[in-house]
């Protein structure tokens, strides 16, 4: 099995549209595509054939190239069945556990409510012989989680909780660049942790090459993001939660980040 070849675009001032490719099929699918030009600039560049569109969720910085997108390419819209009606040109829509499949490589389906009610996210297991890729939207960021638009914090708990299942060696594809923000707020609540330290070190290294900080490691985002570590008694301990269940840690982590 080829492993995926993945390409992130950077649109928006801190939008990634990610792409990837299935070489020996040829088959290629855009994730979140939020605008069309430079999606199609990509593709015409490497010649790639694009044949899904997979959206995580429906708002318009991750839907809002679908159209043009699928009228030039004749690509195939894939995205929650239950939320039909708000992504744009959907043609196949999905639930819990389904798999799209991307010549020999297949996603499994992850419902992940919290930032929207219909947020799901895209698990490609095999996507090389030694990590999975995870297309989670905006449901897991590099250091930080989306905002409750739609959800509640149990249900983005609980949604959290799919994710941290995954393998620790997993490429957290998310699609923001947020990662620099993230990470100022997290060690105003987590400020002892040697994990969040170090990635906040590698981090600045990054940035100030203008380099990416996406994708991330699953096992690093385990140990360093606050939003992942709402059952750690230590995490508990330093907001004065000691007695209080992993929900009512993970809810004031989140208001404490809305008010920062």
């Amino acid at each position: 099995m080829a492993d995926l070849i993945i390409v992130s675009v950077p649109v928006l001032g801190d939008n990634y549209v990610h792409v990837a490719h299935e070489p020996d099929s040829g088959e290629t699918a855009v994730i979140d595509p939020a605008v069309a030009e430079p999606v199609l600039a990509v593709l015409e560049d490497r010649g790639w054939r694009l044949t899904a569109i997979l959206n995580t969720h429906h708002h318009h910085d991750h839907t809002g190239g679908n159209q043009t997108i699928k009228d030039r390419t004749g690509a195939q819209v894939v995205g929650n069945r239950k939320d039909a009606r708000r992504i744009p040109g959907l043609d196949h829509g999905v639930v819990e556990g389904d798999t799209i499949r991307l010549g020999e490589q297949a996603a499994r389906v992850i419902e992940v409510p919290g930032h929207t009610s219909g947020h799901i996210a895209f698990w490609f297991a095999d996507a090389t012989p030694d990590s999975g890729a995870l297309f989670c939207g905006d449901t897991l960021f590099s250091i930080g989680c989306g905002r409750l638009f739609e959800g509640s914090p149990a249900q983005m708990w609980a949604s959290l909780g799919k994710l941290r299942a995954l393998p620790p060696t997993t490429r957290v594809y998310c699609a923001h660049e947020y990662t620099e923000a993230n990470i100022r707020f997290a060690l105003t609540v987590d400020p002892d942790n040697p994990s969040l330290r170090g990635r906040a070190e590698e981090v600045a290294r990054l940035r100030a090459r203008n380099t990416p900080t996406v994708p991330s490691i699953l096992g690093d985002e385990m140990a360093a993001n606050p939003f992942l570590r709402a059952d750690d008694p230590a995490l508990a301990a330093r907001l004065g939660l000691s007695a209080s269940d992993p929900v009512a840690v993970f809810t004031e982590v989140r208001e404490r980040k809305d008010r920062f």
